[in-house]
């Protein structure tokens, strides 16, 4: 599986953007698609994943309410519509896939940058 993520840029505090994360090859394998983030100085951090056969979502205690993981199955990818950005959601932003249930994340694609302006 490839993952191919865009759609990072500037935004200002409380502002939107949205990420897509486009799957190619075996897709019909993945068990759930996700995206984590690394902002500088921190550790990698899950921020949601959605379940690619019955969508499923989940989402880390800091965005929920404000982000909104999406899949259109169709087109293998997956969105992160996030709103009410605050300048702690700036990081690198990487989607992911997996195969197993609560199994390693198989497949990562390259990051997309997320700045949030205060």
């Amino acid at each position: 599986v490839q993952l191919q993520a865009y759609g990072g840029g500037l935004v200002q505090a409380g502002g939107s953007l949205r990420l897509a994360c486009a799957a190619s090859g075996r897709t019909g394998s993945m068990y759930d698609m996700g995206w984590f983030r690394q902002a500088p100085g921190k550790e990698r951090e899950f921020v949601s994943r959605i379940t690619w056969s019955g969508g499923t979502t989940y989402y880390a205690d800091p965005v929920k309410a404000r982000f909104t993981i999406l899949r259109d199955k169709a087109k293998n990818t997956i969105y992160l519509q996030m709103n009410y950005l605050k300048p702690e959601d700036a990081a690198v932003y990487y989607c992911a896939a997996r195969t197993v249930r609560a199994g390693a994340w198989n497949y990562w694609g390259q990051g997309t940058l997320v700045t949030v302006s205060s």
